[in-house]
């Protein structure tokens, strides 16, 4: 009988693992988390392509397994070397599959004709290897996203007999459901519509296409995750369940959310290289100086101290609820004296209303294209930020700019819900100002809430100490996914 407590051997297979490849808060989470599992004393790996676009110098590798056979069909392979970090003071073991045609010649992670077939490729890739590579056998895969869909739905068909890889537990992690393969799942016809039973067809064949990996790793998962407790739930609903709500009530006894958490090392105001005034929870005077700063660095007019900053970190799109900043902000600028900083790129139309916003009010600065610095400056000067979205499936934005003392004004979905609560004036208790309805209106009226609570310091800094003594450190939620584990390899010894 499996021992609940019993260190665990864990793979995680994905597209992007930070430091080495990177396009969103995947690659964040993957690094982070495997490394949590590790400190908590799991053995916990990761496996992903070797894309040209890594950096070699910065990036040692050793040859693991040379010439590894993957099979595209009965009769032909795929060959693929399977290469690790090469790095004595690596936490976490990195395994990448390397093929010069699927990933050495491509510059990006995302984006080509035939991403079906290399994400097929990974997903076989991975598996091929665990099963010759005798050394090191995972007692559970952590397959993440669409892009890894196919993992559990090989492992119960193509492997189900073979004896080194049929014990092998998995959990399919859902990051946003949104995104279900290389077409839109939105508009599939009859014809192509893909139900999960019928056999996957080989890695170079074209109806790899119309594979809804998404679907498949739910279907044949032994649990499936996904990043806050909220969001698991909204995803069985018709509202958030992108038409797959259906199957996700089916499978909710396997269904979990457990909140990302965020890397304190490098989230931490008092060290912070990015920080111009280093301070902390007890040194809170010290952080009015990065305001300051901030103005500076925006080009903003000067104001006094109680005139209230408001920090947007976005990517501007509709899913990030700027629509309703385009309806709130206009009269919000024209009743009340504050200050805005904009700092993210997007759709066209949200870079245009945010251009002209900066043209028609000088308390309002925009620096609109991608910046790794720039939002922790944010973070450490603003009073607060605002966080509308029309669904979050996690969200970090809050939990770093409250690690920062930045108070977030968020919408009540997703992560959101998990991680902000509202302020309430009489217990004192709440970390953020938080509204329900997804209208200009309710905005608007939040960020009233909070413009008027900042006029009074002692409330505000309470509010401050709230939100950054509260806990997202991924210790807290590595813990929650080994028993994660757990249940996934008793699940599978029930042979669903």
């Amino acid at each position: 009988m499996f021992k609940k407590d019993s260190k665990l051997k864990v793979l995680f297979v994905a597209s992007e693992a930070a430091p080495f490849a990177k396009a969103g808060g995947l690659g964040s989470a993957v690094h982070s988390l495997t490394k949590a599992l590790a400190k908590l004393g799991h053995d916990a790996r990761v496996m992903l392509p070797f894309y040209g676009s890594i950096d070699r110098t910065n990036c040692p590798t050793r040859m693991v397994f040379e010439r590894l056979e993957v099979p595209n069909n009965d009769s032909e392979m795929i060959i693929c070397n399977v290469k690790a970090f090469a790095s004595e003071n690596a936490a976490v073991p990195v395994y990448f599959l390397e093929n010069q045609e699927y990933y050495e010649q491509r510059a990006n992670i995302y984006g080509y004709a035939d991403d079906a077939a290399r994400w097929a490729l990974l997903c076989r890739g991975a598996l091929e290897f665990i099963r010759f590579y005798k050394d090191w056998r995972p007692d559970v895969i952590v397959a993440c996203d669409w892009q890894t869909g196919l993992i559990p739905n090989y492992l119960k068909t193509k492997y189900k007999d073979n004896p080194f890889l049929k014990d092998i537990a998995t959990v399919f992690s859902i990051h946003n459901l949104s995104y279900q393969g290389v077409f839109d799942h939105r508009f599939v016809s009859e014809m192509d519509y893909d139900d999960g039973h019928s056999p996957v067809p080989d890695i170079t064949d074209p109806r790899l296409l119309k594979i809804n990996s998404m679907r498949r790793g739910i279907i044949y998962a032994d649990a499936v995750n996904t990043v806050s407790p909220t969001y698991a739930k909204e995803i069985t609903t018709p509202e958030y369940g992108e038409l797959l709500d259906g199957l996700l009530q089916e499978r909710r006894s396997r269904l979990f959310g457990i909140l990302n958490g965020i890397d304190y090392e490098t989230y931490n105001p008092e060290t912070d290289p990015s920080v111009e005034i280093k301070y902390n929870p007890k040194k809170l005077g010290e952080r009015a100086k990065n305001k300051t700063a901030l103005r500076h660095k925006f080009n903003l007019p000067d104001k006094p101290d109680d005139v209230f900053l408001l920090g947007l970190v976005s990517r501007l799109t509709e899913q990030k609820g700027v629509d309703l900043l385009m309806e709130a902000l206009p009269p919000l600028l024209e009743n009340f004296n504050f200050q805005l900083v904009v700092v993210g790129t997007g759709d066209s139309k949200y870079l245009s209303f945010f251009t002209e916003l900066g043209k028609n009010y000088p308390n309002v600065a925009t620096h609109l294209s991608f910046d790794n610095v720039l939002p922790r400056m944010v973070f450490a000067g603003a009073d607060a930020v605002v966080i509308p979205s029309k669904f979050e499936p996690c969200g970090l934005t809050q939990m770093e700019a409250m690690r920062y003392g930045a108070i977030p004004i968020a919408r009540k979905t997703g992560g959101l819900a998990d991680s902000v609560s509202d302020y309430d004036p009489v217990s004192k208790k709440g970390t953020g100002f938080v509204f329900e309805k997804f209208n200009g209106y309710s905005l608007f009226g939040a960020v009233v809430r909070a413009i008027e609570n900042h006029k009074h310091q002692k409330i505000w800094q309470k509010i401050q100490k709230n939100a950054m003594s509260a806990d997202f450190s991924w210790d807290k939620s590595a813990a929650e996914y080994a028993r994660l584990f757990a249940k996934a390899i008793s699940f599978h010894r029930q042979k669903n």
